[in-house]
């Protein structure tokens, strides 16, 4: 928990107040984000994205598996986050522990959609690779190395930046094989099929101070807040996940107003990470 004197905490609240917070931002504004990718060579993809002081790093593992029986459509997907002790104080023992759970939770309601896949970020289709058989089950790590604020907004960014840099290997299936026999397949050590992430949202977090709210909180700030709504939006404004967090109940009608502003802020968030995304892969391909 971040310590403040209670000057320290009218400050930030006067400043959201007036529409300039204690780094110069207006409320609605990010930080600057930096995009690295191919941060992990051993991963099928990787990228670290840092925000202002908040620093993360997200990696995929594909691996072959079976579909389960009640969706022999639908690859698996899996989400896990850990945060490192050393990236800030209440991190260490249980802490930690906690607040991985909530985010992992948090990143699977807002990029998977619910239980059915409905409303999912990550088509689990498109990693079916023979119906009921065989298909690709990825693992989605995600590591925290510094926080400073908005923890959940880095992470999924850093997600998509991974996903944008993942090759999944591909796959070549036996023609001939009994109905009621798991087929042979070759798995190419060359040619690699890109991930496509064009549908994967970013996460929007509208933390509210006083009676305004504000994206891309920093720590003080989020100390600060009554309550917060993660709001996950894709390129065409679709909503794809919400979740809150933070004691205070909030009327509908703010909420609706929050989900207004989230596709707002999203079009500028999504052209922004798209472009660093870009530049991170053009220079790993030079490297």
């Amino acid at each position: 928990m971040v310590g403040l004197s209670v000057g320290e905490k009218h400050f930030i609240q006067g400043g959201i107040a007036q529409d300039l917070r204690s780094d110069g931002r207006k409320r609605l504004t990010y930080r600057p984000i930096y995009v690295e990718t191919g941060v992990i060579p051993q991963a099928h993809g990787s990228a670290r994205v840092r925000l202002g002081a908040t620093d993360v790093i997200a990696s995929v593992k594909a691996e072959l598996g079976k579909p389960s029986a009640l969706q022999p459509d639908k690859g698996k997907i899996a989400i896990y986050v850990d945060c490192s002790p050393t990236a800030a104080p209440m991190f260490e023992g249980r802490g930690g522990e906690e607040l991985s759970t909530e985010l992992s939770v948090a990143l699977q309601r807002c990029l998977l959609g619910g239980k059915s896949g409905a409303g999912a970020g990550i088509d689990p289709t498109s990693l079916v690779v023979v119906e009921g058989k065989v298909c690709w089950d990825l693992y989605i790590d995600g590591l925290v190395i510094s926080s400073d604020g908005n923890l959940l907004d880095a992470l999924a960014a850093a997600i998509k930046a991974a996903l944008s840099n993942t090759g999944i290997p591909k796959v070549d299936v036996a023609a001939e094989t009994r109905s009621d026999e798991q087929p042979e397949v070759n798995i190419s050590d060359e040619e690699f099929l890109q991930f496509d992430t064009s549908g994967i949202p970013v996460i929007v977090t509208l933390t509210k101070v006083g009676r305004h709210y504000i994206v891309d909180a920093t720590s003080e700030e989020e100390s600060q807040m009554s309550s917060a709504v993660s709001i996950s939006v894709n390129r065409k404004g679709h909503i794809c996940g919400l979740t809150k967090h933070g004691g205070v109940g909030l009327d509908p009608s703010i909420i609706l107003d929050m989900i207004s502003v989230a596709k707002h802020v999203s079009e500028q968030l999504i052209n922004k990470l798209d472009s660093e995304i870009a530049a991170a892969e053009a220079s790993e391909e030079e490297s």
